[in-house]
């Protein structure tokens, strides 16, 4: 008997990025649906079209602006499993849940201190210890230049929470790094891993600051720190961004669902979700131990067009001997490549039956607004070490007022007079994060119609690729 497949659908938002489409399933016999959320009042009107396509498995990341709407939406969808599921994701939305779910399963992660009550938050910075890291928590605080700032002094920290009104207070300390890692992972095995170094004498490891990249040689206890975090995240896939101290330690720096990849990461995550999907019916994906140092060596505008990368096997042949004959030192000793991936498989991973993030519990930016004046301090910091800050799983890019002028002057349909009215309307804070979660917003400009604000989101996502290439 023919066995029966679920349902799948594609989980799409207006005027989100989308990072799965039908190609990235090649294989899957049946129709793969989509369902599209329209924002604002759409709750209900989701829920029935996932209904009336008898959809079984929602794929697809959610944006921080719509995280606890799809919370609601996922209890009212009881029999529908989310890829990734909500619990997955609870870190994608803010820098605050990443610091709890760390906390929670003991993650080594900088001393961090969050504060909903502005004077209690004040107080402290007015009597800790600098240099501090300041984050704003909420939203994309990954763009350094904007979100991510490094103060020396008392003065420094107050002033810049006094300008940039952040909420809620989220400080960690700072610890000088050599470089950051980023590792990513499907069903907890390492796929990919490359080293950030910052320029001499800076602190952040971005590309566009004179940063360099290579993806030789990466820590095995690296990745073994990226397998535990993805293990407690359940994540069918994940991407962590590990600090590699200048002290000698490795630490998290931020973790998510939500990341830049190469289209054929993209590939390699929809062949083992079809794999998974399928009980076993369709092939798993080969996807050998530090391939990306040998992917690492193609240009990487050659990356972004290169699909369906597969490889084969090893078996014990000739051929297998001679071009499988290369020993690698790792970690206390010398392995065949082919060897290591014994040691860090594919794993199935299957969802919970019960939710470890609910939003009654955990989602303290709703209940406690900007004007609340209960404390939110976390406890019992001092069991947990000064850790390095650092950055988030999506690219690190810092942009200037140049930069935005020259992306909108990019996009046919936008005139002198529309771009002027753009940056009456917004501040370049605003901007940036209107681009990466809320383009939207920009119809908010007279005569800025859906296919401008399309070329936007196109051009938004052509400036990141140039960026961290």
């Amino acid at each position: 008997m023919k066995q029966k497949l679920p349902k799948l659908g594609f989980l799409y938002l207006d005027y989100v990025l989308r990072f799965f489409d039908h190609s990235n399933f090649q294989g899957w016999t049946d129709k793969i649906e989509t369902v599209t959320y329209h924002w604002k009042n759409d709750k209900k009107r989701f829920i029935k079209e996932v209904e009336r396509k008898k959809i079984d498995v929602l794929i697809g990341n959610i944006p921080a602006t719509a995280y606890e709407a799809f919370r609601e939406i996922s209890r009212e969808l009881p029999h529908v499993r989310f890829i990734p599921s909500l619990d997955t994701q609870f870190s994608n939305k803010s820098k605050e849940n990443v610091t709890r779910f760390a906390w929670k399963y003991n993650l080594p992660i900088p001393k961090t201190h969050i504060f909903y009550d502005r004077k209690k938050g004040y107080e402290f910075l007015e009597s800790t210890d600098y240099p501090k890291i300041i984050k704003r928590s909420y939203g994309p605080s990954n763009y350094g230049g904007y979100f991510v700032h490094k103060v020396d002094n008392k003065e420094e920290a107050i002033k810049l929470f006094d300008v940039k009104k952040y909420h809620p207070i989220y400080v960690q300390d700072f610890i000088p790094m050599e470089a950051d890692i980023r590792v990513m992972l499907i069903g907890h095995k390492p796929v990919c891993a490359f080293w950030r170094r910052p320029p001499e004498g800076e602190w952040l490891t971005n590309t566009s600051q004179g940063g360099s990249m290579d993806y030789q040689d990466v820590p095995k206890s690296v990745l073994d720190l990226a397998v535990k975090v993805s293990k407690a995240a359940n994540a069918e896939y994940w991407a962590c961004d590990i600090a590699y101290g200048k002290d000698g330690k490795v630490r998290i720096l931020e973790c998510a669902t939500a990341f830049a990849a190469f289209p054929y990461i993209r590939d390699w995550i929809g062949q083992y979700l079809m794999w998974s999907l399928s009980g076993g019916k369709m092939k798993k994906p080969l996807l050998p131990m530090f391939n990306w140092e040998e992917l690492g060596k193609i240009n990487s505008s050659m990356l972004r067009t290169m699909r369906h990368i597969a490889f084969g096997k090893y078996t014990p042949s000739y051929d297998g001997a001679y071009f499988d004959g290369k020993k690698k030192a790792y970690g206390n000793g010398t392995y065949y490549i082919h060897e290591l991936d014994e040691q860090y498989p594919i794993f199935d991973v299957a969802t919970k039956k019960y939710e470890e993030w609910p939003s009654e519990k955990w989602d303290f930016q709703d209940k406690f607004p900007f004007k609340s004046i209960k404390s939110m301090e976390v406890e019992n910091l001092e069991n947990f070490d000064a850790r390095q800050s650092g950055d988030e799983a999506s690219e690190e890019v810092v942009i200037t007022r140049k930069d935005l002028e020259e992306l909108f002057n990019s996009v046919n349909g936008l005139g002198a007079k529309k771009i002027e009215q753009i940056f009456q309307k917004f501040s370049e804070d605003e901007l940036v994060e209107n681009l990466e979660f809320m383009p939207q917003r920009f119809s908010e400009i007279k005569g800025i119609k859906n296919k401008t604000i399309d070329k936007i989101i196109k051009a938004w996502a052509k400036f990141k690729e140039d960026r961290v290439s």
